[in-house]
């Protein structure tokens, strides 16, 4: 959300992005608001294939026009590179490359598999990744890679590449096998990016790319294999604008990370990766980003140049509970060894700045800027846990609470109110949702303000402290064209608080309040005043509080441009 105000210069009721996940009013079910993939809407079925006679379509919900497409109307040259909610790519001649949001090959946010024949690991489906359960046959390991859904079999079966694993019987090293490549890896090792080729039906297959790591030989065979990013050189869905910039790439640097969110947090957190191998992968993502931007930086003479590091954010979500001694998940001996990994991203980060500075002269505007800050996620609230506690939802069964999601066990005819996404709260309002009760009006009206001025009381028994600092009414704090989409209050935690993991799901844990025993430990689910961000800057600020729209304003202004009619941002210079 916050990407995509400093993107468009307005706030979430003029792009329409109001937090990851929004709702479909007609199912109660959440839906991802960045983009919206669909499928060829004609096909032929001949048998068991399915061939489409028409194409299919990706599409970036952000409302509004981006700055980099207004700065193309005046004819200044920009290169955006990863900047978040821009998937896919809005239509520009810029230089542009998808950040936050482009999934991997399978359309998710990245599914990572194991296989192993450690019989104590839990095997199937995790949050984020897969764990396969393989046997060593005479020092050999037979596996399947999933791939992406076959769209052209009618039954729609993953597509999957066989492969072998050799593993040496005196030493610590095994070969892979793949079909058309094969390579050697020692314990510990990662194996760089191979092409992965899915056939999907005779004359189609897919290209995506991926990275092994043979994390044990024995006692224990362990091989994690990253999520299948999309192969810039081969894009299957549209991740540069125009098309040839992220082939270009590809032919200077070889394959590169294309998931928005690199680093893979989901193995960390179902210890798949430990901390070490965690911060081995994102130091990888880390240089990959760096000698990326100096080939940019090396031709940039005029225009705008646009970079984004996703290390400072992802390391802060995985390690803030080693610097956090009031952490549930603190481990005073990991803590050890990885409790300074924030403060450590953030002088690479001043190193990384400061190579920046060195070379660029006295007319050039340098921002450094952040959408947000962090806190610690200490407790978790489940936020229709105390909706349905209060009244304000109510369950067919109340006996089985705790079962089922995605709203299952709601009884939409009795229920006023209920929780979808990171922040959001609805009302179930008569003419907007499918089972609507609530009037719209002074009905609703009253409704969201009582809820909002009860959220705000809420205290935390464990703690003594209030779990939401302030409970936004939408409609008086966002502005534009898209407000009707918003939810009806928006929660600004408090320090150390955040939704729960099961709440933005439709489900109803037991209790209001959790632990947060997650290594993914540190947020920024809070109200803004607990999480701002960071503007440093070459040039003096003259505004007192700037916001990202803001930043948006100052871009234009520096090339002379004005602000559309749409933006709420002034200059901050």
């Amino acid at each position: 959300m916050a990407w995509s105000n400093f993107n468009t210069g307005t706030d979430p009721g003029g792009h329409g992005i109001f937090d990851f996940m929004h709702r479909d009013p007609q199912t109660y079910i959440p839906t991802f608001s960045g983009s919206l993939s669909t499928e060829a809407k004609k096909t032929l079925k001949i048998g068991n294939l399915v061939l489409p006679l028409s194409g299919g379509e990706v599409k970036n919900l952000m409302q509004g026009q981006t700055f980099w497409q207004i700065l193309e109307e005046h004819d200044i040259p920009a290169t955006i590179f990863k900047i978040p909610s821009n998937y896919p790519p809005v239509p520009t001649e810029q230089r542009t490359i998808s950040g936050m949001g482009t999934p991997d090959l399978k359309g998710s946010y990245g599914i990572s598999c194991c296989f192993t024949t450690d019989p104590d690991i839990p095997k199937g489906e995790l949050s984020g990744g897969r764990v396969y359960e393989v046997f060593v046959i005479g020092n050999r390991v037979e596996a399947k890679l999933p791939g992406p859904t076959n769209t052209f079999k009618k039954d729609r079966p993953e597509a999957l590449i066989d492969f072998q694993v050799y593993i040496d019987p005196n030493n610590a090293v095994a070969k892979v096998v793949l079909p058309d490549q094969e390579f050697i890896l020692k314990e510990k090792e990662w194996s760089g990016w191979k092409k992965v080729q899915f056939g999907l039906m005779p004359t189609q297959s897919v290209s995506g790319i991926c990275m092994f790591y043979l994390k044990e030989i024995r006692p224990h065979f362990k091989l994690y294999v990253s999520p299948i990013n999309i192969d810039p050189a081969h894009p299957a869905q549209p991740i540069s604008t125009p098309g040839s910039y992220a082939q270009e790439l590809e032919r200077v640097f070889g394959s590169f990370f294309t998931k928005g969110l690199p680093a893979d947090t989901s193995a960390l957190d179902n210890g798949v990766l430990d901390e070490g191998e965690f911060l081995e992968q994102d130091e990888m993502i880390l240089r990959e980003g760096e000698r990326m931007f100096d080939f940019e930086f090396e031709r940039f003479d005029s225009g705008l140049l646009f970079y984004y590091v996703s290390s400072t954010d992802q390391r802060q979500h995985m390690f803030w509970r080693l610097m956090d001694e009031r952490h549930p998940g603190y481990d005073p001996q990991l803590a050890s060894r990885y409790g300074n990994a924030v403060e450590n991203i953030y002088v690479e980060a001043d190193r990384f700045l400061d190579r920046v500075l060195q070379k660029i002269d006295k007319d050039t505007v340098l921002l450094a800027m952040s959408d947000h800050g962090f806190n610690p996620f200490r407790r978790a609230f489940n936020l229709n846990t105390w909706l349905f506690e209060n009244g304000y939802h109510r369950l067919r069964n109340p006996w089985k609470q705790e079962a089922g999601d995605l709203f299952d066990n709601t009884d939409w005819s009795r229920t006023r109110a209920y929780g979808i996404g990171l922040n959001g709260l609805y009302l179930n309002q008569r003419g907007r949702e499918r089972d609507g009760l609530v009037n719209a009006g002074a009905d609703s009206e009253n409704l969201i303000r009582e809820i909002a001025a009860k959220l705000e009381q809420v205290v935390d028994p464990k703690t003594g402290e209030r779990a939401i600092l302030r409970a936004f009414v939408s409609k008086e704090v966002y502005h534009g064209s898209q407000i009707e989409h918003a939810p009806d209050i928006i929660c600004g935690f408090n320090l150390g608080y955040r939704i729960s993991w099961d709440s933005p799901l439709g489900k109803f844990p037991k209790n209001v309040f959790e632990d947060n025993k997650e290594k993914w430990s540190g947020d920024h689910m809070g109200a803004p005043e607990v999480i701002p961000g960071v503007l440093v800057t070459n040039r003096k600020v003259r505004a007192e509080s700037p916001a990202l729209y803001d930043l948006t304003a100052t871009i234009l202004d520096i090339f002379g441009i004005p602000k559309t009619k749409e933006m709420i941002g002034e200059t901050i210079f």
